[in-house]
């Protein structure tokens, strides 16, 4: 029957009396076989021929897939008119159907490839902190999405240098981790004792003009720490300040040095040396810290964040990022804007 040849094959219409089967007008039999239809293609679009109707039944053959009415005795052209539309429209929503579907899958590849980006992305951060006498190192990254424009990293050169820096590519997501695990691998191939902070800076940011575009662009912070000399020597690329908060509660914004990486070519920078001592706290972020909004639409701030290291400058490294944290994070309920990234380095 009907039924049977719908399971069989596909079609593009349904014509049918409510009462097919026998010489009736409660049109239950009708009723029946919508519902039939229904369990198999609910999008199959069925068009009733009818030579009575109440409204009553109307109504329930329409919750029925019922799509519209031609009443008998029928003119040709009418039913076919009818026919044509609600084929043409059964296409339009396959067609839509179909793309919903593509998107979908294209959705579900492009999640799959982000959590295997922000897998990648992981491993090319630091595992764990260098264990040197004299200094403590705490960090902490943050993503907004699955992948982050936020890098940090922490090089040991030797029992007595280090290398930290910690950057932000401008913009989010896939294109900002990309431009991300670019500058790693540079950093990776040029930085060592031998290169200063200032001749690294210029050319790191040769590298990412020659190979990016100009709306993108990196704020930069590296430095090398000299445990057996006492000694921080850094370049500051464009990126926010970080804070040097003294033993005695004095504090210091690190901003020698010159403009972002990748918008001039063959630009020149600066670097500072500052001696260190027991009992400092050396802090860098990125402005998704700072920029963090509560309720009110206002900004963590770099004050506070100031104020918070000052009041907390006693604690070691892991419980004063662990602090500034939860201070953050309770600011905004959670709901950060952008990549965060914070790193502490406490001198013992």
């Amino acid at each position: 029957g009907a039924i049977n040849a719908l399971r069989k094959r596909d079609f593009d219409v349904v014509l049918m009396d409510l009462n097919y089967a026998r010489d009736t007008t409660s049109g239950q039999e009708g009723l029946d076989l919508l519902t039939s239809i229904q369990a198999i293609d609910k999008t199959l679009p069925v068009v009733v021929m009818t030579a009575w109707a109440t409204v009553d039944l109307a109504i329930e053959a329409m919750r029925r897939g019922v799509r519209d009415f031609v009443q008998k005795p029928w003119e040709n052209g009418r039913l076919l008119t009818t026919i044509e539309t609600q084929i043409q429209k059964r296409r339009v929503q396959q067609r839509r159907i179909e793309l919903r579907v593509r998107r979908r899958r294209r959705t579900n590849r492009l999640q799959q490839e982000l959590d295997e980006a922000a897998d990648i992305q992981k491993v090319l951060l630091p595992k764990k902190m260098p264990q040197l006498e004299g200094i403590q190192i705490s960090a902490e990254w943050q993503p907004a999405y699955s992948v982050s424009g936020d890098y940090f990293d922490v090089l040991q050169f030797s029992k007595d240098q280090i290398g930290i820096c910690i950057a932000d590519v401008a913009g989010k997501g896939l294109p900002a981790a990309l431009l991300m695990s670019n500058l790693q691998a540079t950093l990776k191939s040029y930085s060592s004792p031998d290169v200063s902070p200032r001749k690294l800076c210029g050319r790191i940011n040769d590298i990412v003009c020659d190979n990016t575009s100009e709306r993108r662009f990196i704020t930069f912070f590296y430095g090398v720490i000299d445990i057996k000399q006492r000694t921080f020597t850094y370049s500051n690329a464009g990126h926010n300040p970080p804070f040097l908060i003294r033993h005695n509660g004095d504090s210091l914004n690190l901003g020698e040095g010159g403009g972002v990486l990748g918008v001039l070519h063959d630009q020149t920078y600066t670097d500072k040396t500052i001696t260190l001592a027991s009992g400092d706290r050396l802090v860098l972020f990125t402005d998704g810290f700072t920029e963090a909004r509560d309720k009110n639409d206002e900004e963590f701030g770099e004050h506070r964040l100031r104020d918070l290291l000052i009041n907390q400058r006693r604690l070691g490294a892991v419980d004063l990022q662990m602090e500034a944290m939860r201070s953050v994070t309770a600011f905004c309920n959670g709901r950060f804007g952008d990549d965060v990234t914070l790193m502490v380095v406490a001198i013992e």
